[in-house]
């Protein structure tokens, strides 16, 4: 452990070990120039002994959700990364702060606008940064998205469609006590996110509709797919849709000289991307290992993360006016808030 330190790396602990910690987080942590896994949180002694065994994390640096607090007073630990059911996002965002770490939180950041004020307040308080775990920021297919659009490589955008799906989802994102929602929650945000940061932009107003549910006996508490349509500024659409029982995976802008698509868009690996002029060339990266790497440099040098709990709030105002507007069958209006992405 005391190697790792004298290599100036950043040590993180893990917050909930489940299907995303152990899958992503905990080997991309393996290919990490700037942090390294130095810690587990965990109920189950069981997962806690076999991380300790695969990841070589002394007994000192594995903790539960009732001594949590106490890893205030470990110096290895220096960012917490909090990969839990989105109910409980705001309680162990609030008390890493609290125990003086930097924190980066999975998304969605929370479950209301206003614990997402309450985890931004924590952290400031605190004087640690916050971030969320926006990955695709640091993809180059979709960074290269984000140039086109925002620059206006093709001229004005005319139209966006951003689809995201699965066919098939289990625990506890079947309930919307820990969950929030359904696949909006889940896989839709991702389409909030790429809408907005094709254009630049936060939309201003929006419609929804849940579509028939085809097993309710599983969706039962949440939407088993939903369209809706995001107005911006401009008078922009972005028509999206997400479901848990479809594949989808495309975001797709139409512009004034021409179009840019991803397919798929926002998967772990493998994303591909074409222009009306030709096809994205860039290399597969370890999108984990450069989320986690940017923002323990982030810390170290004192700036601010490029996806901050402010972004994370955002999203979850869009999520809800979504549910709102699907839950009405009405246009729901968007107030603008003081974060901007340019």
């Amino acid at each position: 452990m005391a190697t790792n330190k004298k290599l100036n790396k950043l040590g993180i602990a893990l917050v909930g070990l489940g299907k995303y910690a152990s899958g992503q987080l905990a080997p991309a942590l393996k290919e990490t120039k700037n942090c390294y896994l130095a810690g587990i949180v965990t109920g189950s002694s069981e997962k806690a002994e076999k991380w300790k065994t695969k990841y070589e994390i002394p007994e000192s640096n594995i903790y539960n959700y009732e001594n949590f607090d106490s890893i205030r007073d470990n110096p290895d630990i220096d960012i917490v990364y909090v990969v839990l059911p989105n109910a409980l996002h705001k309680e162990y965002v609030i008390r890493a702060a609290a125990a003086g770490k930097h924190v980066i939180c999975e998304k969605p950041m929370a479950i209301t606008e206003s614990d997402c004020d309450e985890m931004i307040e924590a952290c400031r308080k605190a004087g640690k940064l916050l971030s969320i775990g926006y990955r695709l920021h640091f993809e180059p297919h979709n960074q290269e998205v984000m140039r086109l659009g925002q620059d206006k490589v093709f001229g004005n955008i005319k139209s966006i469609v951003a689809d995201n799906g699965m066919e098939g989802t289990e625990g506890w994102r079947l309930d919307k006590t820990l969950a929030g929602g359904g696949p909006l929650m889940d896989v839709g945000i991702y389409c909030v996110q790429a809408a907005c940061y094709t254009t630049g932009m936060e939309p201003v107003a929006v419609r929804a509709k849940e579509l028939p549910k085809t097993k309710p006996e599983i969706f039962k508490t949440i939407e088993e797919s939903i369209s809706w349509e995001m107005e911006f500024p401009n008078g922009l659409v972005a028509s999206c849709k997400c479901s848990y029982v479809e594949e989808l995976n495309r975001l797709h802008a139409e512009a004034q000289k021409g179009w840019f698509e991803l397919s798929p868009a926002y998967e772990y690996k493998g994303i591909k991307g074409k222009t009306v002029l030709n096809t994205m060339n860039f290399p597969e990266v370890n999108q984990q290992a450069l989320q986690m790497d940017d923002f323990a440099e982030a810390v170290t040098n004192n700036r601010p993360s490029p996806v901050p709990g402010e972004m994370g709030k955002r999203d979850v105002k869009i999520l809800q006016a979504i549910y709102r507007a699907m839950e009405t069958g009405k246009k729901v209006q968007i107030k603008s808030s003081k974060y901007s992405l340019i």
